[in-house]
């Protein structure tokens, strides 16, 4: 089973949905991609489809923008 990957940048919007986010789906089921901490994901997280963060990517590839952090220009 493939897991959904969540992404975000730290700010207190994306550690709020974070958190919201791991009450409702188990850790093991979500992989959490920190973009302020690994700048060299956000390239990644462009081609899934990101455009800002908190996102949340689904195993089927369809993109969830869940509040409006930051855009995903603003983290290259």
């Amino acid at each position: 089973m493939s897991k959904a990957v969540f992404y975000h940048a730290g700010c207190p919007v994306c550690v709020s949905a974070e958190q919201d986010l791991l009450n409702l789906i188990p850790a093991a089921q979500v992989e959490i991609v920190h973009l302020g901490n690994e700048k060299a994901q956000v390239s990644q997280a462009e081609q899934a489809g990101v455009k800002s963060v908190p996102a949340l990517v689904l195993p089927n590839g369809n993109v969830l923008h869940i509040n409006f952090g930051a855009s995903i220009e603003d983290l290259k």
